[in-house]
């Protein structure tokens, strides 16, 4: 984490970068065409922020304690500013609940016969743990830190939650099992996956970081406009799982069960 991004900055090296990489460049201007000048405003217009994710999400993989902390941290690695909410309000910790409580979250794909050992950086991942087990143990630990110290990360001023937070990026502690900087990496990505994948998957409420970017979302078909370039984002952004009603339906196989 760097000392105060600014958003643009934020979004020009990380999220934007991914949400590109999982979308068209070509944006439809003939379908913008169609929709009234007072509807494309007010889509590509920021909206009062919503209520905190806290209070809207029923986590099934989080206890109360966990949850506090993620909620905390994503808030401070992408925070809402005057315009704009960040990933609490986009609703970021659903998205990462959901994803730990999924097959993604227990390993489904991963290797897991060892040996366990230190690698290079070329090597990638080398723990034995699968993401919920990874995450399950880091929290512990840092929450055990954090009662040892009578200082609940929620309650600490954004500067020391900023303090905190370097210092799992920049780390070695152990956490359980997991490196400090480990740990945190799989946060920041997976803060940066909630805000900026499709709403679907449980984050990016209300499609917040595309209205922010002004990203169209993904439109069934962009057949007529493949041989098109350099055409303004008009449109009001939609989801892979958007109704003609206009709501959003997260898959029902994320998680897979419910407790």
């Amino acid at each position: 984490m760097t000392d105060k991004l600014s958003r643009r900055t934020l979004f020009k090296n990380a999220g934007v970068v991914g949400a590109a990489a999982l979308t068209p460049t070509l944006l439809a201007r003939s379908h913008a065409e169609a929709m009234p000048a007072a509807e494309i405003a007010q889509a590509s217009a920021p909206r009062a922020r919503t209520a905190p994710a806290a209070a809207r999400t029923a986590y099934i993989f989080f206890n109360a304690q966990e949850a506090a902390f993620i909620e905390a941290a994503v808030a401070r690695l992408i925070p809402a500013d005057e315009r704009w909410g960040g990933a609490l309000e986009a609703g970021v910790p659903n998205y990462i609940d959901k994803q730990l409580a999924s097959a993604w979250g227990g390993g489904e794909r991963l290797y897991r016969s060892g040996p366990w050992q230190a690698g290079t950086a070329t090597q990638g991942y080398q723990l034995p743990f699968t993401p919920a087990e990874l995450f399950r143990a880091a929290l512990a630990a840092i929450n055990k830190d954090l009662a040892a110290k009578r200082t609940p990360f929620a309650r600490t001023s954004a500067e020391d939650q900023d303090v905190y937070l370097k210092s799992l990026e920049t780390g070695t502690t152990d956490l359980g099992g997991v490196p400090a900087s480990v740990f945190f990496a799989h946060l920041w990505q997976a803060t940066i996956e909630g805000f900026f994948s499709d709403p679907v998957y449980g984050g990016n409420r209300d499609m917040i970081s595309w209205r922010m970017v002004g990203f169209p979302g993904a439109y069934a078909s962009y057949y007529d406009l493949v041989d098109r370039h350099g055409i303004a984002v008009t449109r009001a952004p939609t989801s892979l799982s958007q109704d003609a009603a206009g709501h959003v339906h997260v898959n029902p196989n994320i998680p897979p069960k419910v407790p």
